[in-house]
C-alpha cells in the first residue's frame, strides 16, 4: 500500500510539474515560412522546446509588416511569457516590439535585428563578416578587377544591409567593377526574374554575389538558360543550396545554422523566464561551404 501511495504521490507530483511547463508558452514569429532558412529556424526552436517543455506557438508573418503586427497583438491575448521575433523589417518591427513592451513581455530577435524598441538579445550570425566572406571567397577564385552583380535583399533588412555592407568591404578590399547591384527580395522566382534582365545589359559579368541562396538559384536558373558561365555565391547555407554547391552548380554558400538560431532563440528565452542573465547579441558562426 505505502508504494502504491509513493508511485502515485510521483504521478501527481509529474503531473503538476508537467502542468506547469504546459503553462509557459514561449511565442515565434516569423517573416515568412516561404523560405527554406525561416523553416529550418522554426524547427531548431520546436525541438528546443519540446526538449524543455515549453509550449511554442508559431506564426507566418507572410513577410508584412502589418501582418507581424497583428501576429503579435494576437500572441499578446494568448499570454505568452516571452516573443522570439523573426522581423519582416528592422525599422516597421519596432511597432510590434513596442506592444510587447507595453504588455512587458521580454523580446528576443532572431537573425534580424529590430531599429526600435527594447530588445533583450539579438542572436544572429555576423552578416557583416558573412558578406566579406563572400566576396574574399571570389577574389580567391577569379583575381582582383572581377566584373561583378550582387543581388540585394529585402530593403529595410539588417541582414541585407549588413551582408552588403560586409560585401562593400570586400569590394574595396579587391577592387570589383561593380556592374550592378539590385534587390530581388529574398526570392528565388524574382532573382531568376531580375538575373535574367541584367544579364541582357550585363553580359560580360563574371561572378555574382547573392544575399541567400535562394536568389543565388535563382539567378543560376536565368544564367543556364542564357548558355553563360558565371562564378554564383549565396548566402545562408540552406538544404537547396549547399546541394547546388555539391552539384557544382554554386561555387559556394556562406552557411549560416538556421536551425540553431532557433534553438538558441528558446534556450534564451528559457534563461530570461528563470531570471537568468543573458547577453545582449549572442553571435552564431558562419562558414564558407564548396564542393
Amino acid at each position: 500500500m505505502k508504494k502504491l501511495t509513493t508511485l502515485a504521490s510521483a504521478l501527481l507530483l509529474s503531473g503538476v510539474y508537467g502542468v506547469a511547463l504546459a503553462q509557459d508558452t514561449i511565442a515565434l514569429t516569423v517573416s515568412t515560412l516561404d523560405n527554406p532558412f525561416f523553416v529550418s529556424l522554426k524547427q531548431g526552436a520546436e525541438k528546443k522546446a519540446e526538449e524543455l517543455g515549453y509550449k511554442l506557438v508559431v506564426l507566418d508573418s507572410q513577410n508584412d509588416p502589418a501582418k507581424e503586427l497583428s501576429n503579435v497583438e494576437d500572441l499578446m491575448v494568448r499570454g505568452a511569457k516571452v516573443l522570439l521575433i523573426n522581423p519582416t523589417d528592422s525599422e516597421a518591427v519596432g511597432n510590434a516590439v513596442a506592444i510587447a513592451n507595453r504588455n512587458k513581455i521580454p523580446v528576443i530577435t532572431l537573425d534580424r535585428s529590430a531599429a526600435k524598441g527594447e530588445v533583450v538579445s539579438h542572436i544572429a550570425s555576423d552578416n557583416v563578416a558573412g558578406g566579406k566572406m563572400a566576396g574574399d571567397f571570389i577574389a580567391e577564385k577569379l583575381g582582383q578587377n572581377v566584373k561583378i552583380i550582387q543581388l540585394e535583399g529585402t530593403a529595410g533588412t539588417s541582414a541585407a544591409r549588413e551582408r552588403g555592407e560586409g560585401f562593400k568591404q570586400a569590394i574595396l578590399a579587391h577592387q570589383f567593377d561593380v556592374l550592378a547591384s539590385q534587390p530581388a527580395d529574398f526570392d528565388r522566382t524574382k532573382g531568376l526574374n531580375v538575373m535574367e534582365n541584367l544579364l541582357q545589359s550585363k553580359g560580360a559579368v563574371q561572378a555574382v554575389f547573392a544575399q541567400n541562396d535562394e536568389m543565388a538559384l535563382g539567378a543560376l536558373r536565368a544564367i543556364s538558360a542564357a548558355n553563360k558561365k558565371v562564378l554564383v555565391v549565396g548566402f545562408d547555407g540552406t538544404d537547396d543550396g549547399v546541394k547546388a554547391v555539391e552539384s557544382g552548380k554554386l561555387a559556394a554558400t556562406v552557411a549560416q545554422q538556421p536551425e540553431l538560431i532557433g534553438s538558441l532563440g528558446v534556450e534564451t528565452a528559457d534563461k530570461v523566464l528563470k531570471g537568468e542573465k543573458v547577453e545582449t547579441k549572442i553571435p552564431v558562426d558562419l562558414k564558407v561551404v564548396t564542393k
